[in-house]
């Protein structure tokens, strides 16, 4: 089916492509070469977010994305595209459909190559960093092409469910742009052979094996295909484990979910279960650090099969052309033998928590074993990294998709700015942020943007005065910050409501406190000895320093 448009601007194609595709906000920090695009996005079915700083947007955009399907950061050139570099390099890293529009000189104005401001080398330096870091990029200089260069670098973001890139000359933004001849929508289909020898290969494993598990992971987050997981798994009675990328993969009350699968850091009947399964059925998995437990993992590949969007394997054998969806959905329409679930491990429930009377000293256990207690069916944790990630590992997430952090990338600083992005993509989500001190100090400025747009997002800061992951590799004067007062800002902001916590009943209270009050944000000063860390941070580091 084709199809014709009648004379749209540049810019105006643009804002609707992205409206098409999802998005209802943009996230961005403006300046002279995107003006005209912002006025024409605040005149639009778009939501202009300021932030208080590109990164900001960026991993404000990135989560958005990871919640809502696509997510847009708009800035100008140079100065402001090349501070979002990092967020995208984390959008690719880790799947995460993030549109990088960025304003630009003229097409007229680059003639007889001045030195405009904010550019570097090259009038196309920006671009080509760019290059590197997304899945598909255009600069919109002609308007014979511009309509058909945004169809296919979005189609790209939603193929690959990685960034792309879009540079906007600013004297292309009200040019009408040719319209083009192009199919309805792109259609990619896996060779029929190749899927249905693969899915007659996989099933036969599946129905001869007598303890197939799935390994659940984070593109079956960003490919929707969270009810076809749960759906496999229910049809064959087959555990579901999630990575720690892949976290929140499934509800974690699901009685086929055993827990997150670390290798050897993490709990040992989950690493029993997994690497002794005679078919490990690996959907959406990264094979990283991280997610192997620091190559502590002990994988069969023999007894693997092994499907994302860039490969799929069976035992040694190889498949090309098979898309991860049609593959997922092939195992769900084929006859899979039905067995009786046997005995497998499930994750400890949520205990009732009392705080210890008097001046006792908080742990980073006895903290998250607090906050699990007040997570509710309206809540969805964001996590930076360090202990707050790998004390988050225990925490129990009630629905899927409610778990966001950047367990791949491990970026510092995504989680204040990500709660913006998640709790814009689903406003009916609190946002529980857990952020380290060092990490808060990096983008806890986005808490002015946070009280700006009245959200309300409950951040706790584990206060133990500097780089906690670093301390048990190698410990030095570098691994310390300047100690901030973070239950003061509200004063500062003028908005939201801050705690200071250094007992176990302090805690208690203050949550207590922060979810009764839902109107405003909340931030938690949590003081934390600098030596005190997770179980699961000990046994990564212990590996890590080994490394050094």
């Amino acid at each position: 089916m084709k199809r014709t448009r009648s004379s749209t601007e540049i810019g105006q194609y643009l804002i609707e492509q992205l409206h098409r595709r999802g998005a209802r906000h943009v996230f961005g920090v403006p300046g002279d070469y995107v003006l005209g695009f912002y006025d024409m996005l605040n005149r639009s079915k778009l939501r202009i977010v300021n932030t208080c700083d590109e990164q900001g947007a960026g991993f404000a955009a990135d989560a958005y994305a990871r919640v809502k399907g696509l997510g847009v950061v708009c800035v100008t050139y140079c100065v402001g595209g090349l501070k979002v570099a990092n967020t995208t390099a984390e959008a690719f890293a880790e799947k995460s459909p993030v549109v990088v529009i960025s304003g630009a000189p003229g097409m007229k104005e680059r003639e007889k190559n001045p030195l405009l401001h904010h550019r570097v080398r090259e009038f196309d330096t920006q671009k080509k960093v760019f290059e590197q870091l997304t899945v598909a990029s255009t600069v919109l200089g002609d308007p014979q092409t511009a309509l058909q260069e945004i169809d296919r670098v979005l189609h790209a973001a939603n193929r690959y469910k990685r960034p792309v890139y879009i540079e906007l000359p600013r004297d292309m933004v009200h040019v009408p742009g040719i319209p083009h001849h192009t199919p309805m929508e792109f259609h990619e289909e896996s060779d029929p052979c190749a899927l249905r020898t693969a899915i007659g290969e996989a099933v036969k494993r599946i129905n001869a094996a007598k303890r197939p598990v799935i390994l659940a992971d984070v593109e079956v987050h960003r490919f929707g295909l969270q009810n076809e997981l749960v759906r496999l798994a229910g049809r064959a009675n087959i555990p579901v484990a999630a990575t720690i990328l892949g976290k929140s993969v499934i509800g974690e009350h699901h009685p086929f979910y055993i827990g997150v699968y670390e290798g050897a850091m993490g709990r040992e009947e989950v690493r029993t279960c997994v690497e002794h399964s005679d078919c490990l059925i690996m959907l959406g998995a990264f094979m990283t650090d991280i997610n192997l437990g620091i190559y502590t993992a002990r994988l069969n590949p023999a007894r693997c099969i092994y499907a994302t969007s860039e490969k799929l394997s069976i035992g040694y054998h190889n498949f090309e052309n098979v898309r991860f969806k049609d593959f997922v959905h092939g195992l769900l329409g084929a006859r899979l033998r039905s067995r009786k679930p046997g005995s497998i491990p499930h994750p400890e429930p949520p205990s009732a928590f009392r705080a210890r009377r008097g001046r006792a000293k908080l742990t980073v256990r006895r903290l998250f074993a607090l906050l699990n207690t007040f997570l509710t069916n309206d809540t969805i944790v964001v996590s930076d990294v360090g202990d707050a990630l790998f004390g988050a590992m225990d925490l129990c997430i009630r629905h899927r998709a409610e778990f966001l952090s950047p367990a791949y990338y491990t970026s510092m600083g995504f989680a204040v700015p990500a709660a913006i992005g998640a709790q814009f993509a689903n406003p009916r989500r609190r946002p529980l942020v857990v952020v380290g001190d060092g990490a808060f100090q990096m983008t806890g400025m986005e808490l002015s943007t946070i009280a700006r747009y009245k959200l309300n997002p409950i951040v706790i800061v584990l206060n133990n005065r500097g780089y906690g992951t670093e301390r048990p590799m190698l410990d030095g004067g570098f691994n310390d910050v300047l100690p901030w007062h973070y239950h003061r800002i509200p004063d500062l902001l003028g908005a939201g409501r801050g705690y200071l916590v250094e007992t176990e009943q302090e805690l208690q209270q203050a949550m207590t406190e922060a979810v009764r009050c839902a109107d405003t944000l909340s931030i938690l000063d949590v003081r934390l000895d600098p030596h005190d860390f997770s179980p699961a941070l000990q046994r990564l580091t212990h590996n890590l320093a080994k490394r050094l």
